[in-house]
């Protein structure tokens, strides 16, 4: 009995880290709470104040 878990273990370990290469970075990067609030204000501060055309660019 210990002969059959010992190869099941080895196989499902095998499985599991061939699985595991297979499905990286699925999710996103971790922002702290803290960095989403310094983001948001950032944000309000773009919408806020209009920005500063130098007339190169073409208007639509």
């Amino acid at each position: 009995m210990s002969r059959k878990k010992r190869v099941k273990d080895s196989l499902l370990a095998k499985h599991k880290k061939k699985n595991a290469r297979m499905h990286k970075n699925n999710k996103p990067k971790y922002i702290s709470k803290a960095e989403r609030a310094k983001m948001e204000e950032e944000q309000a501060q773009m919408e806020q104040s209009p920005e500063v055309n130098d007339g190169t660019e073409k208007e639509s």
